[in-house]
């Protein structure tokens, strides 16, 4: 097996054993009551495009649906792995620091938090950027075609699931919130 795919493999098997607690809060958040949860396709329709990601990236890294591993596309797939490798832990790294304040669906708790430390000290949607990142990266690092274009279509999902996030946020925090948007970036530290 290829020396790239099996390093992505192994980082894949790890970061699921990483995100078990996320796994468990996002449970949490299917029997917990909310104080607000928007109804939206954005809900689902994010959630069903990673668990495809990964259902793709799996199906990648045993060179189904890729393109073939010739040498001049070697340094595209290692910075891939790269972005793939990195990107996959911040996002573990976001979801941690949210702690009780994670949830998979875009909801309020009635204690909710705003969570202005870790990667949310810069950008207010880490977990977003690090899917796009990650997902992109183990496109590149597979050189899939199958999980490239996925992750393209993606990006604008993702990016109106942060706006509704911030909606809703906006809404329950305030000025606290508005504060804490001034000093940070939405996706990319000091944009947004």
């Amino acid at each position: 097996m290829d020396p790239i795919n099996i390093i992505a493999g192994l980082n894949l098997i790890a970061t699921f054993g990483a995100n078990v607690t996320g796994a468990k809060k996002g449970l949490k958040s299917t029997v917990t009551v909310a104080k607000e949860k928007p109804v939206s396709f954005l809900q689902k329709i994010p959630l069903a495009i990673s668990v495809l990601a990964i259902i793709l990236f799996i199906l990648a890294i045993f060179q189904v649906g890729t393109f073939s591993y010739i040498p001049e596309y070697q340094n595209i797939r290692l910075v891939g792995l790269i972005f793939y490798l990195v990107f996959s832990w911040m996002q573990i790294a976001a979801f941690k620091t949210l702690g009780d304040s994670y949830s998979q669906e875009v909801l309020i708790y009635r204690h909710h938090k705003l969570i202005t430390k870790g990667p949310f000290r810069f950008i207010r949607h880490p977990q977003y950027l690090s899917q796009i990142l990650m997902d992109l990266g183990a496109g590149f690092a597979t050189l899939s075609y199958l999980v490239i274009p996925l992750a393209v279509i993606e990006i604008p999902i993702l990016i109106m699931r942060a706006l509704l996030e911030e909606k809703l946020l906006n809404k329950n925090f305030k000025e606290e919130f508005l504060n804490y948007k001034s000093k940070s970036g939405f996706m990319l530290p000091f944009i947004g």
